[in-house]
């Protein structure tokens, strides 16, 4: 499930890229907008630009704005950074691996059906973009 945190990552997004045409956007004008808490949308706009996708501007027309067109951006990226692992256990996770306590992965029937449920999930979320997003909206 996807946390409130990456839902409002992904509605800052979109905004932004609703507007990447009027240059940077203020923190404020996103949180009045989408109706987001000003601190805590602070913390997720800044994961998203140390994680590359997201660049910002000091000063006078400053703000936020997109670094990378919105079909160059992976869903499975934007998750990743808000988020964490997409696998639903640590032992199937591609980027995020810790071996499960107690379980022995070469005969646990679990790991193995959670292994096909993260290839489906990522064959979505790998091709699936931010203008995906847009689209069906």
């Amino acid at each position: 499930m996807l946390s409130k945190k990456a839902q409002y990552a992904f509605h800052a997004l979109t905004y932004l890229m609703e507007k990447k045409d009027d240059g940077p956007t203020l923190i404020s004008t996103i949180s009045s907008e989408k109706k987001i808490s000003l601190k805590f949308l602070e913390q997720i706009l800044l994961e998203l630009r140390k994680g590359g996708i997201l660049g910002s501007k000091k000063g006078k027309g400053g703000g936020y704005y997109l670094i990378k067109e919105p079909n160059e951006i992976p869903l499975a990226k934007i998750i990743r950074l808000i988020d964490g692992p997409i696998a639903l256990l640590p032992c199937v996770s591609l980027n995020y691996y810790e071996r499960c306590k107690n379980c022995d992965e070469s005969i646990c029937g679990l790991n193995s059906v959670m292994s096909e449920v993260r290839d489906a999930n990522l064959k979505i979320l790998e091709n699936k973009t931010l203008a995906d997003i847009h689209n069906s909206i």
